[in-house]
């Protein structure tokens, strides 16, 4: 692997292009079964026909880490496109929920649960106290069950624009089914731990092109912000626990 092919270097895993793919390739200790459900939650969003990079296999290189191997798509991140052109931010955030939308209307039966998956990391984390995790939980019980597909870490770093002004949507190692304005909070998340006027600007967005109450979006957070507190990211810590007061909207 050259160093001037990697495209981005995250925790645990660096993505470099090979001529017309891009190989995601993992820590030597990262759990097969994450890699395996990973490429198959890809595909079963492939199936939905959504425009997104095509897998093309799953590996191990020479030295035995694994590897997928999927479409390489050459643009620019939707993320700089808005810090390069902040004049036009609301045009693109408008664009943003756009696709979000569009990947809400699909279905694919054979996702995880989000639920199901957000109530064990909740019930397992020990960042959060016992009687906290209790009424997460409840609520999280009582919340609408969906079956639309979710994103899960949808933000503007994994949209990628083409020359044509195409959007591809990268990255779902989080791809779930359920409710969507789970999902919201889960973005509204995201952009706060960067930027609160982006948050704000994107609920506002997301609500009004959805007729949803943002009360709505905002009993999700606690729920989207304990689950993402079992990361134990020390930048994220503080923000995130303020999140957690379950009755803070009721």
């Amino acid at each position: 692997m050259k160093t001037e092919n990697i495209l981005a270097t995250r925790a645990h895993k660096v993505i470099y292009r090979d001529g017309d793919t891009a190989v995601k390739v993992f820590d030597a200790n990262f759990p097969k079964t994450d890699v395996l459900n990973e490429a198959l939650n890809q595909a079963r969003v492939e199936e939905t026909g959504l425009d997104i990079p095509k897998i093309h296999s799953v590996n191990v290189t020479e030295d035995g880490k694994w590897c997928i191997v999927s479409d390489y798509v050459e643009g620019k991140t939707l993320e700089q496109i808005m810090e390069e052109d902040p004049a036009n931010l609301e045009k693109y955030m408008k664009e943003f929920v756009a696709l979000q939308l569009e990947v809400h209307s699909k279905r694919a039966p054979l996702l995880n649960k989000l639920k199901d998956k957000w109530d064990s990391k909740i019930a397992a984390s020990k960042a959060i106290n016992a009687t906290t995790r209790y009424e997460l939980r409840s609520r999280l019980a009582g919340m609408p069950k969906h079956d639309k597909v979710l994103h899960g870490d949808f933000n503007p770093s994994n949209i990628i624009v083409d020359a044509e002004g195409k959007y591809h949507i990268l990255d779902w190692s989080h791809a779930t089914q359920g409710n969507a304005s789970a999902d919201a909070a889960t973005t509204y998340l995201l952009f706060a731990l960067k930027d609160q006027k982006l948050a704000d600007l994107y609920l506002e967005l997301f609500c009004d092109m959805t007729d949803t109450a943002k009360q709505y979006v905002q009993r999700w957070l606690p729920i989207t912000a304990a689950s993402r507190l079992g990361k134990g990211i020390p930048q994220e810590k503080e923000l995130l626990e303020k999140w957690l007061d379950v009755v803070e909207y009721e």
